[in-house]
């Protein structure tokens, strides 16, 4: 297996995930699920078990919510929902952009030097106004360059518009 990097990208239930996991089990009958999300209570945890019951026996649950250079998912396909809760693990200590920023580039370089094929999930949040909360729109910042460095580096890019995949990058 060589290296892939796959960036699904969209607005809120815009169907990112679910695209996400079909494309998944589409390359492997037994992926990963890498989930980022911090549970801050208890609906968020019962929300959390019912991805997990959905997805069903064949995904590999893995639960980090910031050092994913920690798992060895060489020779997988992995899923990693989703850089926006992720970078927010990172912001919520320091609420400082270009140190954050730097962070998680070089945690995002680590992670993907295995031999995979990844597929992270992300929200496009700077497609609407500009905030009136500072701390809002330093972080629409910081994910607007983390996602532009992960396009960058990816394959292939997926706009997902009301449900509906769209090619925005394609691997030649």
């Amino acid at each position: 297996m060589t290296r892939k990097i796959i960036l699904i990208t969209g607005g809120q239930r815009s169907g990112k995930s679910g695209e996400a996991e079909r494309l998944a089990l589409s390359l492997a009958e037994n992926p990963v699920y890498l989930a980022t999300a911090h549970v801050w209570d208890e609906e968020f945890r019962e929300r959390v078990h019912r991805h997990q019951a959905r997805r069903g026996p064949q995904w590999t649950n893995i639960e980090e919510e910031k050092f994913l250079s920690r798992h060895d998912v060489s020779g997988r396909v992995v899923v990693i929902d989703c850089v926006t809760l992720w970078l927010t693990n990172f912001f919520f200590e320091t609420s400082e952009v270009d140190h954050t920023l730097e962070t998680v580039k070089a945690e995002f370089d680590r992670f993907t030097a295995q031999e995979a094929t990844f597929i992270f999930v992300t929200n496009e949040i700077g497609s609407g106004g500009v905030s009136e909360n500072a701390i809002q729109r330093k972080f629409t910042d910081l994910e607007g360059w983390m996602n532009q460095y992960i396009a960058r580096q990816a394959d292939e890019v997926i706009l997902m518009v009301s449900g509906i995949p769209v090619k925005i990058k394609e691997q030649k």
